[in-house]
């Protein structure tokens, strides 16, 4: 399903709640603003009901027979409900796949520094795309990168793990660390 689809489903669920005068449907099965059964009643003694409290009549389950309308300030109801989606999306974390490229022969200097990048990928809890890059003759021994990189899975087990074992790509080599907790 291409992801404008699932906006638009959520955009017409969102248009499909009914507040008072916009329910047709008539009786209704009314629950009160405790969550109390009221009980079966027609539409226009829930919707005096709401009036006298100062409430919305919400539909809150249509496709019931009856459908269930609750009593509720909608306002205060749609405000929290944008509070607590915005708070949601503030609490998750987008994990990323960060990359950092080797080569067969690297030298120790360069293998730490690099190390160090990798580690600190997966301490901030994102993914870690480690790519064995070889040129000319170095294609006729793939063995001196999976040493490399099996050096590397060793050298990061205790903050990461392994997701993807080395594949070979064309003149790369590639393999995936994904972090052990996430934050």
């Amino acid at each position: 399903m291409p992801y404008g689809a699932l906006t638009e489903v959520g955009a017409i669920k969102q248009q499909r709640v009914r507040v008072n005068d916009q329910i047709r449907i008539s009786p209704v099965r009314l629950v009160g603003e405790d969550g109390e059964q009221i009980g079966i009643v027609s539409i226009e003694e829930a919707r005096e009901r709401a009036e006298e409290r100062g409430l919305d009549l919400v539909e809150v389950a249509p496709d019931a027979r009856p459908p269930v309308c609750k009593l509720m300030d909608y306002g205060k109801f749609k405000y929290e409900e944008a509070r607590r989606a915005r708070e949601a999306k503030k609490k998750q974390r987008v994990m990323q796949v960060k990359e950092v490229k080797f080569r067969p022969g690297i030298e120790d200097h360069d293998y730490e520094f690099k190390l160090r990048h990798a580690r600190r990928f997966l301490e901030e809890g994102d993914k870690v795309k480690v790519t064995m890059m070889f040129r000319g003759r170095q294609m006729a021994h793939p063995e001196l990168g999976l040493e490399v990189l099996e050096r590397l899975a060793n050298d990061v087990s205790d903050m990461g793990r392994v997701e993807g074992r080395p594949a070979r790509e064309g003149r790369t080599m590639v393999m995936v660390l994904a972090p052990l907790s996430t934050k």
